[in-house]
């Protein structure tokens, strides 16, 4: 009870600071689109494809930032742009491994280039922008900007559950859907979209080097705990808005430890404990107790 009371204390004082509030708002729609996004993108082995966003919302944003535009129209255009155009590259709406490796390629050369001339022309008060690109600012959004990525982090979920059903289905068997009428390569492309707007949102809270950890570690996690794919999509929805949460508030009581760091930590620390349970269960931990009891799996994680 007196845990219980200290942590309820400490509560208000988190959330008696703006940059808090804007940080938890644009938190939790951020951490929502990467849960439900990711877990299609681990279903559907596409975990390269979110790496290599990740180098383009580098390089649109530096892009940007050495036009002189606002970072996050390169940020959004980019990664959008070269998702879609990676699945129409590539089968059936999927961008291949060489086609993602390409795009990897090209879009680090660029990423030196626009760094270099942001670099050269950019006085010191607002170099720091490339690092935030790099390692995000979740801290440092205003309040205007914390409501825009609420929102569009609840527009991309919103889109995923609206494709989640077809997308199953191509994603488990692609064969069957396309002799079905599911638009394969069009649900393809679409779902890249998407993608490419969670790497762009992702960017402003963990930046591009980590954004990967946010997207995979906790749709992984859930691909570990169940074989239920709709309890699977909450289920990943839930850890990555429980790292964001755990994230932000560690880096609150902590000050010395960057949110981006505690926040991919935690989905890390997430993925671990799973893989460990869905190990114990495969091994038959949970099958029998020392006096040949039989001791009950939870349903699912020994899929």
């Amino acid at each position: 009870m007196t845990g219980t009371l200290a942590v309820l204390g400490w509560v208000p004082p988190v959330f008696g600071h703006p940059f808090m509030r804007n940080a938890f708002l644009a938190g939790t729609g951020i951490a929502a689109c990467c849960g439900a996004v990711g877990y299609f993108v681990v279903l559907r082995a596409q975990v390269f494809t979110g790496d290599a966003l990740s180098h383009v919302a580098f390089t649109g944003a530096l892009a940007a930032l050495a036009a002189g535009a606002d970072l996050r129209l390169g940020l959004f255009g980019a990664t959008v742009a070269v998702a879609v155009g990676m699945g129409t590259l590539g089968r059936s709406g999927r961008a291949d491994d060489v086609v993602i490796g390409s795009v990897f390629a090209w879009m680090l050369g660029l990423g030196v280039l626009f760094l270099s001339i942001y670099t050269s022309n950019s006085s010191g008060a607002n170099g720091t922008a490339g690092v935030s690109v790099l390692f995000g600012s979740i801290l440092g959004l205003s309040a205007g900007a914390a409501r825009a990525a609420a929102l569009i982090g609840a527009m991309v979920f919103a889109g995923v559950i609206l494709i989640a059903r077809p997308l199953l289905f191509a994603s488990l068997d692609e064969a069957v859907a396309a002799a079905r009428g599911v638009p394969i390569r069009a649900l393809g492309i679409g779902f890249l979209a998407l993608v490419g707007l969670t790497a762009a949102e992702t960017t402003q809270a963990v930046g591009a080097l980590l954004l990967l950890g946010l997207l995979a570690a906790p749709a992984a996690a859930a691909h570990q705990l169940t074989t239920h794919p709709f309890r699977g999509l909450a289920l990943a929805t839930a850890l990555a808005i429980g790292a964001m949460w755990v994230g932000l508030a560690t880096s609150y009581a902590v000050p010395s430890v960057p949110p981006s760091f505690a926040i991919i930590a935690t989905a890390v620390v997430m993925y671990a404990g799973a893989s460990a349970l869905h190990g114990a269960a495969r091994r038959g931990f949970f099958a029998g107790g020392p006096n040949g009891e039989s001791l009950a799996i939870p349903e699912g994680i020994h899929g």
